[in-house]
């Protein structure tokens, strides 16, 4: 077998010979979003490992604003302030929706050092450049669930911003870069397996993955729970699926404050004390499973607080009404608990630190980022026996059955009581959190990335 380097070939069959540093664009899809999300994190995470790996990172965003031939005028779209625009002609939508399938074309943004990014959404992206195409996210979903057609992407090339030399997609999206190698992201099956959890026309949906299977040059996921999902639903090769798992990277400016700074902030800002509360932490829909924590919690008898951070996402209503019924009751049991629908990343940070425990037993994750980032930061956690928890958290956490609420109860009883115990889960989590550190995870991705001839 020859040892030289591979040559990449893009899903149009373009062959681009290897270059000693590989330039890899990013979809901003989520990204983009004020409040952030999991997946946004993942492609924070991969654009800051991807400049580690001595790579250039771009993100592709899909603004509402036309290109503009001042390129501040550009950036500043890509994060611009929510607004309704003009309304557009049902004509115009039509015709943008139809002729999406012909392709769209990003044009090149240059940081320009002039627009400040907001903190809240996570800053600015560690890339070299960016890339627009006027509502690109919004069209290319219209068009595949009207004609079950995808979108390809052109770049256009300037003096300053060169075209990349693979695309990878961070979310399930009908898209592909035309003439590079494209690598989707598959973080979960969640909507085939866990069909009631979830919104997403089921068939649309499907069609989707299946295109994707078709399209990729290779596929990334993020444990081996979601690798033997996609090569069992979506019928893809064991040779084309690599797990990467995931890096939690948190900011050392927050994780290296005393703890006696993070007592005196939990103490005014929520009148908590230091590893006095459990925590539960994410978006409010079915496969989170609050509604089993909560009846849990309370069945607990337990004094110790329960902390619940999460904002209405899907189908929230059975997971919440056990708990808006107590809430709006207000006797004894509605002051243990306490309910925050957003939380700045800072303050989020301090919460993990600060708790007793931190509660994620979900129905099914692809990954299950909190429970690694409560481990990193030196929090005992209580999980479940679902989808790929039991992959990140090991040996170190109370696992129970996601559906057993008798279980649950024991496991919080537990936790409450015995500090050994908790010491304990919080010694084997900082061994098992390390197994995902950044450096690991920078060597599995560019494990990959070497198998597409990219470096």
């Amino acid at each position: 077998m020859s040892d030289a380097p591979a040559t990449p070939v893009g899903a149009q069959g373009v062959a681009t010979p290897a270059t000693s540093r590989s330039t890899i664009c990013v979809d901003g899809f989520n990204i983009a979003l004020a409040k952030g999300s999991g997946i946004a994190t993942y492609g924070r995470n991969l654009l800051s490992t991807i400049a580690r790996l001595g790579m250039d990172g771009q993100v592709l965003y899909g603004p509402g604003a036309k290109r503009s031939a001042n390129n501040v005028l550009n950036e500043a779209a890509l994060v611009d302030a929510e607004r309704q625009g003009p309304k557009v002609k049902k004509f115009d939508r039509f015709l943008r929706t139809f002729t999406s399938r012909f392709g769209q074309t990003a044009w090149p943004i240059s940081p320009s050092g002039e627009v400040v990014w907001p903190s809240r959404g996570g800053g600015r992206p560690e890339a070299t450049a960016y890339w627009a195409a006027q509502d690109l996210f919004q069209v290319s979903n219209r068009c595949f669930n009207a004609y079950g057609k995808e979108t390809p992407v052109d770049f256009t090339a300037s003096d300053e911003v060169g075209r990349p030399d693979a695309m990878q997609w961070t979310a399930t999206l009908p898209l592909y870069a035309r003439g590079v190698p494209n690598i989707y992201t598959i973080h979960d099956l969640i909507p085939l397996r866990l069909p009631h959890t979830t919104l997403d026309d089921k068939a649309t949906y499907m069609a989707m993955c299946k295109m994707i299977a078709r399209r990729a040059d290779h596929i990334a996921v993020v444990s081996e729970t979601t690798r033997q999902d996609v090569i069992r639903l979506l019928d893809v090769s064991e040779d084309r699926v690599t797990n990467t798992y995931q890096a939690v990277h948190l900011p050392e400016a927050l994780t290296s404050r005393t703890q006696a700074d993070v007592t005196i902030e939990l103490e005014g800002v929520f009148n908590l004390g230091w590893k006095e509360y459990f925590l539960h932490f994410g978006a409010i829909e079915p496969k989170k499973n609050l509604g089993r924590i909560v009846e849990a919690y309370l069945a607990s008898g337990l004094e110790t607080p329960l902390v619940i951070v999460g904002g209405r996402a899907w189908l929230d209503e059975g997971e919440t009404a056990l708990l808006n019924q107590v809430m709006r009751d207000g006797g004894p049991s509605a002051q243990r608990i306490r309910r925050y629908e957003y939380m700045p990343f800072s303050l989020l940070i301090s919460l993990i630190r600060g708790a007793k425990a931190t509660l994620f037993p979900s129905l099914y994750e692809g990954f299950g980022l909190p429970v690694l980032e409560s481990m990193a930061l030196s929090t005992a956690v209580l999980t479940s026996t679902g989808g790929s928890l039991p992959e990140v958290a090991g040996d170190a956490a109370v696992s129970v059955d996601p559906y057993d609420v008798q279980a649950m109860t024991r496991g919080l009883r537990a936790l409450d009581a015995d500090e050994a115990m908790r010491d304990d889960l919080v010694r084997r989590g900082l061994t098992q959190s390390a197994k995902f550190s950044v450096e690991a995870y920078q060597g599995r991705l560019s494990a990959m990335y070497g198998r597409l001839g990219l470096s």
